[in-house]
């Protein structure tokens, strides 16, 4: 299993409700000054429950272990994204939008606040 508990690698598996899950995109890039972005999509069989598309996804930055910004879906709570400690529910229309809107949040979160972590707000 990951350091964020999902146990789904990039060979196809079963997430935790036992639907076959296929990989899309999986990448993660560690900076020098030691931010860490995960990217990890993968394709379901069918929508999980709480969620209109097949999708089961994880986009986290962070620093030093604490959550920047962070967009998952989880079965029954649907799609969602953090904001450091902050929860708020996303409207997801695509994978491309998904990204796009990811980066635009660390973005704004870097430009608010530094590059660094939520410690520093």
């Amino acid at each position: 299993m990951d350091s964020h508990g999902d146990g789904i690698n990039d060979r196809q598996q079963t997430d935790s409700t036992s639907m076959p899950a296929k990989a899309v995109y999986r990448k993660k890039e560690q900076f020098a000054n030691g931010l860490l972005i995960e990217v990890v999509i993968w394709q379901l069989s069918e929508p999980m429950p709480g969620c209109a598309h097949p999708f089961k996804y994880r986009l986290y930055a962070g620093h030093d272990g604490n959550c920047i910004v962070r967009y998952d879906n989880e079965r029954g709570k649907g799609d969602h994204k953090h904001i450091c400690d902050t929860e708020v529910a996303y409207q997801f229309v695509g994978i491309d939008q998904l990204l796009a809107d990811f980066i635009r949040d660390l973005d704004d979160w870097e430009a608010q606040h530094g590059k660094g972590d939520c410690r520093h707000q």
